[in-house]
Parts: structure tokens; sequence; C-alpha cells
């Protein structure tokens, strides 16, 4: 709980420093580059977050993945989050930064889980539905298939979830059943 505070007050900092810099754009790249990296380099979580390893290896292994891929407003502070201590949170604070980032600017993520691939009308239709309801700006799907549903799908914004599945309804139709409802 306290890394998440500690992750959002470093993920506010930087995105102030960036509007700032005029470079939030740049930065909200920057961090999805270091979020994509870390997830896919468990070794490299795994190095952060080891009290063990000296400062100045982490920001050397930081500065040789990411110099000249990244801004420097981004390297400075990955430098700044090591020599602070923090480099456990690299991971959650670019996370977090990029949460932030979509809040400032309206965007919402709906994962779409489906029983077969969406067509694209379905796909504009739920993305009208949820800037309707949500009142987003702009809505960036993650798509997923789950032969499982049988048919419809399940969406999810945020904390809130829609389960049109044909396997959910048959849940309730058994369930209905087993009281004696119906």
């Amino acid at each position: 709980m306290l890394e998440n505070k500690a992750a959002s007050r470093y993920a506010k900092s930087i995105l102030d420093l960036a509007t700032e810099q005029n470079a939030l754009e740049q930065v909200k790249n920057d961090m999805l580059l270091i979020e994509e990296v870390i997830d896919k380099n468990p070794e490299l979580e795994a190095i952060l977050k080891n009290p063990i390893v000296p400062a100045d290896k982490k920001c050397g292994i930081l500065e040789g993945l990411f110099h000249g891929k990244v801004d420097k407003i981004t390297i400075s502070f990955l430098k700044l989050m090591v020599n602070k201590g923090r480099s456990e949170i690299v991971f959650g604070t670019s996370k977090e930064v990029i949460a932030q980032y979509n809040q400032l600017k309206g965007i919402v993520t709906a994962e779409v889980t489906s029983a077969t691939p969406l067509t694209e009308s379905s796909r504009e239709e739920i993305i009208a539905t949820v800037k309707r309801e949500i009142g987003a700006k702009q809505v960036l799907i993650r798509e997923k298939t789950n032969a499982d549903l049988i048919g419809g799908f399940v969406l999810k914004v945020g904390d809130r979830q829609f389960d049109a599945s044909i396997s959910n309804g048959l849940k309730k139709l058994k369930k209905e059943f087993a009281q004696g409802v119906v």
C-alpha cells in the first residue's frame, strides 16, 4: 500500500515536470517503453527490487537500457528514483504515470472478453457506449477471447463490469431452477 502511494507521488511529480517542460507525450511514451521492458524482463525487476545491488549498478543498467531511447527528463527521473532508494517502485511508477496520464486526457481502457473476436461494428458500438456512459474522450479496447463464454461478451471498465455472455445467462437460469423460481 505504501509503495502504491509513493509510486503515485512520483508519477504525479514527473507528469508535472513533463507538462512544464512540454514533454508530456514523450514522457508518457517513455513510461510505456519502461513498463514493457520491465514486464518482459523479470530479471530486471528483480535487480531493481534487490537492496543488495548498489545504486550505481542499477543506474548503469537503466542508463545502458534506455540511453538514447527515452527523454533526458525520464532518464534523470529514473536515476533520481534509484539514488533515493526507490528503485523497487520503478515498474509501479511507470504504470501509475500511464494511469494518471490517461485520467488527465480522459482516456479509459475497456477490457472486452468475448467468445469470438469482435467485429469492427461491435467494437465501434462498445466504444460509443463506453464514451456515452462513462463520459470518456477516448476509449482503448483490450480484447481477449474465451470460448467458455459460448457467446456474448464481458465488458470491464475500471471497477465496473457488464456480463452479457451466454454462459452467465445459463448460470443465472440454472440458479433460478435450483431455487424453484422458474
